[in-house]
């Protein structure tokens, strides 16, 4: 990390200072508002399948993940842990949510994360669709502030199924956004 000091952050100071920020509101903390100074790295790795490490182990509880989940920011590649008075990098694999599951109707299409986020794909919540390493597309929808959830396979091949074609492009429509995903010429 070229020049940045390397500390180990106490998971505890920083789950206490999530608590407290937790207090004042439900959901995520207003992390958008905060600029605190950056004190290091915390040995958290969230894995591409959701799971949450810290120091080797897996993070069991649900309610711990998702206190740490409401304190996430995204700052150009990085993601960070942040309080009102501490900000702390962590290893991110893909990207920190899972799409597990989806509704569609009244034309939009509402995702479900892994731990419990909903959100309706639309401008303020786009869809997209990259090349995984393995050639395989990748798909994602955008929570919040940048933080983006995978769209799990399973989920993947029933959302292609709503897929329609616009202006050459085959792609999804949700709360009157369109989102490509592959040009409509390269579909079997």
């Amino acid at each position: 990390m070229g020049g940045q000091e390397h500390v180990n952050p106490s998971a505890a100071s920083v789950m206490e200072a999530a608590k407290a920020a937790a207090k004042s509101k439900r959901g995520p903390a207003p992390v958008h508002l905060w600029n605190p100074p950056y004190c290091g790295e915390m040995d958290i790795t969230i894995r591409r399948d959701g799971t949450w490490i810290h120091e080797g182990r897996s993070i069991g509880r649900i309610a711990m993940v998702r206190l740490f989940a409401s304190i996430l920011k995204r700052e150009g590649d990085r993601h960070f842990l942040v309080t009102p008075v501490e900000k702390v990098g962590i290893a991110v694999e893909d990207a920190p949510f899972v799409a597990v599951d989806f509704e569609a109707g009244d034309g939009a299409i509402t995702f479900e994360t892994n731990l419990g986020d909903r959100v309706t794909a639309g401008p303020e919540h786009p869809i997209r669709v990259a090349l995984g390493e393995d050639g395989e597309p990748a798909p994602y929808v955008e929570i919040r502030g940048g933080l983006e959830a995978l769209i799990d396979r399973k989920s993947f091949y029933r959302l292609v199924e709503l897929g329609e074609e616009q202006d050459g492009r085959f792609g999804l429509r949700s709360d009157g956004a369109f989102f490509p995903i592959i040009d409509a010429d390269a579909l079997p």
